[in-house]
């Protein structure tokens, strides 16, 4: 019997991030550790974490203050809120590219696209991905449910990122008719789909298929349609004592594969149940050597494997990677921090992925690196997110040359000065030691060249901001908007990615000769939309519109007959201009000025003086207002006569009831 494992069988990146992030919390805490539903689709290894004290909850509700794991198929965006309200301690394993279908999905949502999800609508990845959208995603499976989608303007399809190629294909052109613009974005995780590509190349020459993995594992059941395809008799088993032993004894070829949750033990145990050692006793020693040889893995230089610790020192790891030859990870290939020791990260028995880096180190030992490992997985992730245009979080490290020395999942880049900002920066030691949200702009593997842009998100940002505003914007609305710059006909207001301009005339209800009487660049002020033209891109706003009519209040608060205080303001040959406290202007004739002759009102009153007038007469219909400042001058000479007499009075009356009283 010929047994051929498919490559790329067993835990996807996702999983095995997911797994090792659990195991670590678990061994790292004395606190109860839970999970937000079943950590991985295998319920052999659900059961083994729960044996390590991992409490699988289905609901948050009634949890405060715990550590919850979040699984790699993710959760919605309302999970992840109601967890930080309740001050749970959050350890998010979501595999990184269904994380890339949540940003994905929640920036066109935002932007106004209707989303498509192609998947499962119970599986907890698209209910998870549905909720980075509020739910309002369509979720189809079948070419009946593409063709009964409505017609819409804006559509973003997305898949399940362990979806086959040939369904998202199918599915996604039949979308295609459904919308006015159709952004379509293959979600299908890169491991799905070499894992299925492996699974179809071993069934074409196999006689008999096992496909080992959870029965309600998902991407496990396609592996298993796949096989179907191709081969007539297929096994779909969950662990070594579920193989139909009798039945495929009768196979030469058999083939083997397993889902992205099953672990590496169960395919071990499957393959050494298959595996007939009896069919060697017969063997010579020379043939059995041979088996024995055989039976090794073959490395090369450059290769990835999986081996076991065997055994952990302070300075370096051995392990065994079923070779002639156990490998040594020694400690500058263990990371790339300095600080980090081989007891740190590891603990015997512990399965890893290790990086071949020398066959032989001279003493018969394989070098291996495990700082390469996690490189590799990081350049893959951070190439994704490129093909993808996804955002990326950036560590700026240092100020450099020509801009910032940045670090993106583990790989160096560099962002230049004109990237950092929409405006000029000249000053980039502010930044250093900041996490920036960027957009890979340039990626070169081979060169090991990485350029980032802030500008290019916030240029998104800008560009959305503006979309909303022209989406919200009305007719005398009310808005908040920062003074940008001021010119000799009016000033610009930025409402927010958009700017309106106040002309000078409706900056005031008082006549003024530049905005600056008014308004300063950087004033937040409330003003009121005029009107409008997305076409022509502009906006008249309105800043004295927000404030009563001056003539208004005056005519509530001012009679005729009353002494006000106000301002002069203008002064010409016939009369003064004098402003009072409501804002509106009243001319001081220049025969109200004094008693005496005034020949023109500069010969006594300056620009600025504050004075006291009396309201003569208001012309209601010519909004004009007539002042007397020698009348007020009069009113209150004869005030002050009153008070005097008034004041005498009462002394006489005080010194005759003196005198009263001593007789």
């Amino acid at each position: 019997m010929e047994i051929i494992l498919a490559d790329k069988a067993g835990f996807c990146y996702g999983v095995k991030r997911a797994v090792e992030m659990t195991e670590k919390e678990l061994s790292n805490t004395k606190e109860k550790v839970y999970s937000l539903g079943p950590l991985i689709h295998n319920p052999q290894a659900v059961k083994e974490f729960e044996e390590k004290g991992l409490m699988v909850i289905d609901e948050i509700s009634e949890i405060r203050d715990s550590k919850v794991i979040i699984r790699s198929h993710g959760v919605s965006k309302e999970i992840v809120d109601k967890m930080k309200e309740q001050n749970i301690d959050i350890v998010d394993s979501t595999c990184p590219y269904v994380k890339s279908v949540h940003n994905k999905v929640e920036e066109y949502h935002k932007q106004g696209y209707n989303i498509v999800i192609v998947g499962d609508k119970n599986h907890p990845e698209i209910i998870g991905i549905n909720g980075w959208c509020n739910n309002k995603a369509f979720i189809i499976n079948s070419e009946e449910e593409a063709l009964n989608l409505p017609k819409m303007d804006k559509v973003c399809v997305v898949s399940q990122t362990t979806n086959t190629q040939e369904k998202f294909a199918r599915l996604s052109e039949i979308v295609k008719e459904k919308g006015n613009e159709v952004k379509i974005f293959n979600t299908i995780c890169n491991a799905t789909n070499h894992r299925q590509e492996a699974c179809r190349e071993v069934a074409k020459k196999v006689d008999a298929m096992i496909v080992i993995g959870g029965y309600h594992s998902s991407n496990t059941k396609k592996l298993a349609d796949i096989s179907k395809k191709y081969c007539k008799h297929v096994y779909h088993i969950e662990t070594k004592d579920e193989l139909p032993l009798d039945e495929i004894q009768k196979f030469n070829k058999i083939g083997i594969t397993a889902g992205a949750s099953t672990p590496d033990w169960i395919i071990k145990e499957v393959i050494e149940t298959m595996e007939n050692l009896s069919n060697n006793d017969n063997l010579s020693n020379s043939e059995m050597m041979e088996v024995i040889e055989s039976s090794f893995t073959k490395i090369h230089r450059g290769d990835v494997v999986k081996g076991k610790v065997i055994f952990v020192t302070d300075d370096e790891v051995m392990v065994n990677i079923n070779y002639k030859a156990d490998g040594i990870i020694t400690r500058d290939e263990l990371s790339n921090d300095p600080d980090i020791k081989p007891r740190d990260l590891f603990n015997q028995g512990d399965e890893i992925d290790v990086y071949v880096v020398k066959l032989d180190d001279g003493e018969g030992n394989v070098v291996l690196s495990t700082k390469r490992i996690e490189e590799i997985k990081n350049w893959d992730i951070v190439e994704n997110f490129y093909k993808e245009k996804e955002r990326v979080e950036c560590k700026v490290l240092n100020v450099v040359k020509g801009g910032l020395s940045v670090l993106v999942h583990g790989i160096n880049g560099f962002m230049p000065a004109s990237q950092i900002s929409l405006k000029y920066v000249s000053d980039l030691n502010p930044y250093k030691g900041k996490t920036l949200i960027a957009k890979i702009i340039d990626f070169d593997r081979s060169r090991r060249r990485v350029i980032l842009s802030r500008k290019e998100v916030e240029r998104e940002e800008l560009n959305n901001r503006r979309k909303e505003l022209w989406a919200s914007l009305e007719v005398d609305q009310i808005r908040e908007g920062v003074v940008q710059r001021l010119t000799d006909f009016g000033a610009f207001v930025d409402l927010g990615g958009v700017d309106g301009l106040i002309h000078i005339s409706d900056l005031s209800w008082n006549r003024i000769k530049h905005p600056s009487e008014v308004v300063t660049e950087g004033q937040k002020v409330n003003v009121k939309v005029l009107a409008f033209d997305r076409e022509k891109n502009r906006i008249s706003l309105g800043l004295k519109q927000t404030m009563e009519e001056p003539w208004i209040a005056f005519s509530k608060n001012v009679n005729i007959g009353d002494i006000v205080e106000g301002t002069v303001v203008n002064l010409l040959d016939f009369g003064a201009f004098v402003r009072l406290k409501e804002g509106v202007d009243g001319l001081l004739h220049v025969s109200q000025i004094s008693k005496d002759h005034v020949n023109k009102p500069s010969d006594v009153l300056s620009i600025g003086d504050k004075i006291k007038v009396k309201v003569i007469d208001i012309n209601g219909d010519e909004k004009k207002i007539s002042l007397s400042l020698k009348e007020a001058k009069e009113a209150e000479e004869k005030e002050n006569e009153a008070s005097q007499l008034n004041n005498l009075k009462e002394e006489v009356e005080f010194t005759i009831e003196d005198m009263v009283e001593k007789n």
